[in-house]
């Protein structure tokens, strides 16, 4: 397999193909993440999406809709603890735009966040000032976008963006990486025409317990659980099922749409979806599946 790497959207990205990438197709990759960091990243001063949080009014996305229908159902499935606002809450503990990585007090995310923001197939609008963060599942989005970039390149294809991965072709194995121990795995699990996506609270952590997870009722880190994986079709639906299993009602909403699962807690146990694949193999570890829906 030929393998191109570089860093975007804050993260390493590694794009696998059977034969390397014409140029005309990795300036078409270049392209289209440009695109999306230039609407939906609330690290640039120049994107929409911050535009949108100092003065309200709209912007045109074809990302919109896919997106925030998705977190409509999130927040639903979790009683409000993911929420699209939750930016200001991410911001009060320092991982602002600027990486100040000084965190103050904790700030709840508004509780109607759908009465300030509305959208369209076309676009997304807020009626006030409202800073959006699509962290939840806007990575995976990106890695669909460019695998469909892609759906002319002949053979296996795996797009592998800082921990969501998509995979076309021939079955990739992949380990679940300990969350407390980078150089082991909690098990494996064989990808093949799908998507895994993990989170993990050791990733974008700073300070004393800080981390990127965020609970929006409280605008506090998580403390339960540690990791998760999450494994769909698409890697949209991944992530934000890898984001929803934090928190209660996950299992209930990976369950109606599909999705098998793996998370780990933070004082090691171990859960996962009935039919879910992986071979988990973490020694001393309490494994159960989770009860059917």
């Amino acid at each position: 397999m030929a393998s191109w790497r570089f860093e975007a959207i804050g993260t390493r990205w590694e794009i696998e193909t059977t034969d390397p990438l014409a140029d005309p197709a990795r300036a078409a990759v270049d392209a289209e993440i440009e695109r999306f960091d230039r609407e939906w990243s609330r690290f640039r001063d120049d994107s929409a999406v911050t535009r949108l949080g100092r003065e309200g009014g709209s912007f045109a996305s074809p990302d919109a809709a896919p997106m925030l229908d998705a977190y409509r159902e999130l927040s639903a499935a979790t009683g409000g603890a993911v929420n699209p606002l939750v930016a200001a809450s991410l911001e009060a503990l320092g991982y602002d735009a600027g990486y100040s990585l000084v965190g103050g007090g904790a700030v709840r995310a508004p509780d109607a966040w759908q009465a300030q923001v509305s959208w369209t197939t076309a676009g997304v609008a807020a009626s006030a000032p409202a800073l959006l963060d699509v962290g939840a599942l806007g990575k995976g989005r990106l890695v669909d976008l460019v695998m469909d970039l892609l759906g002319d390149v002949p053979g296996d294809v795996v797009v592998d963006a800082g921990g969501d991965i998509r995979v076309r072709g021939a079955g990739v194995r992949i380990g679940l990486e300990h969350p407390y121990d980078a150089t082991k795995a909690i098990g494996v699990v064989e990808v093949r025409d799908r998507a895994l996506c993990a989170s993990a609270v050791n990733r974008r952590a700073w300070g004393n317990g800080l981390h990127h997870v965020l609970d929006a009722r409280t605008g506090l880190p998580v403390r339960t659980w540690a990791a998760t994986w999450a494994l769909a079709p698409d890697a949209m639906t991944a992530d934000a099922v890898s984001t929803a299993l934090f928190f209660d009602g996950g299992p209930e909403l990976a369950g109606a749409w599909g999705v098998e699962w793996v998370r780990m807690s933070t004082d090691g146990r171990v859960q996962h979806s009935p039919g879910c694949p992986a071979e988990l193999f973490i020694a001393g570890a309490n494994t159960r599946p989770a009860a059917p829906n």
